[in-house]
């Protein structure tokens, strides 16, 4: 099946992006010598469907030094870059995304990276894994496995799991230490106020941010407001995560209540509706709103859309929706993920350990698939290990090494 994407044309500005990325991006780099070795993935194809930029990219061409059979495709209509897309397919890869995809077209891209009968699934969001146990069963038996790059894609993995309906191994990769401690925390809330601050234009000190969900991802948000020097209010579900957002300085209360205060908003929570239409009605004339997590429903834009009595542009990815109070809330990237619509991403350093994870995940797969019983797998602590470990020693960094009697002493 040929590509699918807006213009061949752009490969050359795609290109340098993706040369900038692996220039930042040590684990990669030695992974992909590595592999253009050792070949795991000879004859293997790989269906992946992450945020397509420069990070992504770098990650399907370090596979496919591998031996795959990269077939690729976004996991957000708007996170979709057309010039890094062309470079992949300038360097043969077969690539099925452009940006801004209707519906009907983002479900067709999804739809052609696996009818190709996949091995290995990268997903990131669980929309591959998804159509593949309900429009692609058939091929389910090509698959070894997948990993899973996200909370909301756990999430619903875990859900189709508790059903028994979880057909093929699935590693965690969210889970990894290496991954959610440093791409959910410091990834996100660097990347996410890159993206505002570089949409809107406007001064972040002095106003109030108010953070939906104190997640890794919210606990990043948070930090990078404060440091900002925004007053940050969280609004939680979790008891034990409210006492911790108290204790790190931060004031704590309902959605409700927060409202009428905030200048900024950014739902990080996984759930939909976390800002719904009484919020709206409370909120003040300009107030800004974006979300942070995976899918656009955190913020009801549906139910924003039809309470607006009108709607318009107010600056390039910047929508603003009056209400009938008069009053105009301005939404960020139509209320997908900020820092992607809006943005580059998380930066590169922190995206090679996530896609290192994701590599070696795939190579786990490869070489221990058949005899993995569970459904959902954690990634394997050596794995972990190896990247921290590597990435350590890139940062110039040493740390102290136990003596025998000290492991002796821990494991008495």
């Amino acid at each position: 099946m040929a590509s699918e994407i807006r213009d061949i044309n752009l490969a050359p500005s795609g290109k340098i992006k993706i040369e900038w990325v692996k220039d930042h991006c040590d684990l990669l780099r030695t992974l992909e010598k590595e592999f253009e070795e050792t070949k795991p993935f000879k004859g293997k194809k790989i269906a992946l469907s992450v945020h397509l930029e420069a990070k992504t990219a770098y990650l399907c061409k370090v596979l496919k030094a591998g031996g795959a059979e990269m077939y690729v495709t976004g996991s957000n209509p708007l996170s979709t870059q057309d010039d890094v897309a062309a470079a992949l397919v300038s360097d043969g890869l077969e690539v099925h995304a452009w940006y801004g995809s209707t519906p009907e077209e983002y479900d067709s891209h999804i739809r052609a990276v696996l009818s190709v009968g996949p091995n290995i699934i990268i997903d990131d969001g669980g929309d591959l894994v998804h159509m593949m146990h309900t429009e692609f069963t058939d091929l389910i038996p090509q698959v070894t496995g997948g990993c899973e790059e996200t909370t909301t894609g756990i999430i619903r993995l875990e859900a189709m799991d508790r059903d028994g309906k979880l057909k093929f191994p699935m590693v965690k990769v969210n889970n990894a230490k290496c991954k959610h401690f440093f791409d959910n925390r410091y990834g996100t809330g660097q990347s996410v106020w890159d993206g505002i601050n570089r949409t809107t234009n406007l001064i972040v000190a002095g106003k109030t941010v108010v953070v939906a969900g104190y997640g890794w991802c919210g606990k990043g948000v948070a930090m990078r407001a404060k440091g900002l020097g925004a007053k940050v209010i969280i609004t939680e579900i979790d008891p034990v995560k409210a006492i911790e957002a108290v204790m790190d300085g931060f004031e704590v209360m309902p959605m409700k209540a927060a409202a009428a205060l905030g200048d900024f908003f950014v739902t990080v929570t996984g759930c939909d509706k976390v800002i719904d239409e009484e919020d709206f009605l409370e909120m003040k004339d300009g107030a800004i709103l974006c979300n942070a997590g995976h899918f656009d429903c955190e913020i009801d834009m549906a139910g924003l859309r039809k309470m607006a009595v009108s709607s318009a542009e107010l600056r390039h990815n910047i929508t603003g929706y009056t209400l009938s109070n008069g009053h105009t809330l301005a939404v960020l990237g139509e209320g997908r993920l900020v820092n992607l619509a809006c943005g580059d991403g998380h930066p590169a350093e922190i995206m090679d350990m996530s896609f290192a994870i994701q590599a070696l995940s795939a190579k786990y797969l490869v070489e221990h698939g058949a005899e993995l019983t569970e459904k959902l797998i954690d990634v394997p602590e050596e794995v972990d290990k190896e990247v921290a470990v590597k990435k350590l020693a890139f940062l110039g960094k040493e740390i102290d090494v136990l003596t025998p009697e000290q492991e002796k002493y821990l494991n008495s």
